[in-house]
This record gives structure tokens, sequence and C-alpha cells, in this order.
């Protein structure tokens, strides 16, 4: 069942959202390319705050959201979310990545 005909600007909680966010992160390698992405930009964050260099923080948005991308329009087949609810999608990203590390989500 496809999921894009669902309006992700039709939610009005993070709650409601989420089960849409998860069904559009059903496939196993886009999860992972998630996955990667949140902890280089992890990674980033903490050389941001280690060294004080700027750039390490456009180095964590363009991991976070390149590797997601990537697993969305080459894995997922399907448009980010992020395009219609970014403040719901950066949570679930975050929630997604804690709900692995914890076995709720496959990894």
């Amino acid at each position: 069942m496809s999921t894009q005909t669902v309006d992700p600007a039709s939610f009005r909680s993070f709650a409601d959202f989420y089960p849409f966010y998860l069904q559009e992160h059903s496939n196993a390698t886009c999860r992972r390319l998630h996955f990667l992405g949140s902890t280089l930009g992890l990674v980033c964050l903490v050389m941001l705050f280690a060294t004080g260099r700027p750039q390490y923080l456009l180095y964590g948005l363009l991991a976070g959201y390149g590797f997601a991308w990537i697993g969305h329009f080459a894995f997922e087949k399907n448009r980010p979310a992020s395009f219609k609810r970014p403040l719901y999608s950066f949570m679930g990203d975050w929630r997604m990545y804690f709900d692995m590390w914890t076995g709720r989500v496959p990894f």
C-alpha cells in the first residue's frame, strides 16, 4: 500500500505523524542510511564543539540529509516527508534513531 496518497501536512500531532513516518521508512536500506546519516551528523556536532570550526555544522547537515534522501529516492522510492513537515520529520528521524538503538524499529 502506498502512503504517498497521504498528505504529511494533514497531521496535527507528532503522535499521529510518527506511524506514517515509519511507513515511509519500511525499506531496511533506507532506515540504515538514515541511521548512518544521523550518526555522522552527531559526530559532526561533536567536532563542531570540539574544534569550534563552523563547517562541521554544514558537514553534519549534508551527511544527515544526504544519506536520508538517497535512501528515499534510490531505495524507498518515495519523497521525503521533510518537504512538507520539516519539524515532524526531524523529530521522526531522531525518534526512529532512538527506536533503532533500542530494538523497537528493525535495523
